[in-house]
């Protein structure tokens, strides 16, 4: 049974008709004990059928260990965004990327196609000057219409920036993440275990919360 509908197909033609360079989506999976995994599988595969730009690989968390690894790939479902010629920017969904995260799931396709990351020209100034790998976390629900906004800047922000790597986290799927960082309320952002805030911030507000991150 398919996942997406005429009318979102059609959509996601219309946006994957910009795409310039190749994109590969990683998919991390296990065929026992993963409740959306199927669908985060069916999700990737149907937007694959839908641009000769876009590849699926799907693997086994356990038989393909190493890769994970590579990749850091922990938990499943997960999804990674590599653009052109495998070039991996650091964007990473766990937990199915439906609901309103399905947008940020196409603009991640999009930024990784062009290398573009989109931010303002200040913003990209401002992450000349991070000296040190950040780790970003950004909590969400599948209902949550705030949600997207951290995600998308999260993801852009490790599009300009190699020393950043960001990830959805879909916090109903990893209620032991939730419980750990304290997710009371979408989105909250945890940048490398110690920097934390909740809500939807404005770009520079929140590079500010990177770059203290990162120092």
């Amino acid at each position: 049974m398919a996942l997406l509908d005429e009318n979102v197909r059609s959509e996601v033609e219309r946006v994957f008709a910009e795409l310039s360079g190749e994109v590969k989506l990683l998919v991390f999976t296990q065929e026992f004990e993963c409740d959306y995994c199927a669908e985060t599988r069916g999700l990737a595969e149907e937007l694959a059928a839908l641009s000769d730009k876009v590849e699926v690989e799907t693997h086994d968390l356990l038989g393909s260990k190493a890769l994970a690894e590579v990749y850091g790939i922990d938990k499943i479902p997960a999804i990674v965004v590599l653009g052109e010629g495998g070039k991996d920017y650091g964007i990473r969904f766990f937990g199915v990327p439906a609901g309103y995260e399905f947008s940020s799931l196409l603009e991640a396709i999009k930024v990784a196609s062009t290398g573009d990351s989109g931010l303002s020209p200040e913003a990209k100034e401002a992450l000349k000057g991070l000296r040190n790998p950040v780790h970003i976390q950004v909590f969400v629900t599948l209902t949550c219409p705030y949600c997207p906004m951290a995600v998308q800047l999260a993801h852009r922000c490790a599009v300009e920036s190699e020393l950043v790597r960001a990830d959805m986290v879909e916090a109903s799927e990893f209620p032991h993440l939730a419980n750990r960082y304290g997710v009371y309320a979408v989105p909250k952002v945890v940048m490398n275990e110690r920097v934390s805030f909740e809500g939807a911030l404005p770009e520079r507000a929140f590079i500010d919360y990177l770059l203290q991150a990162g120092s």
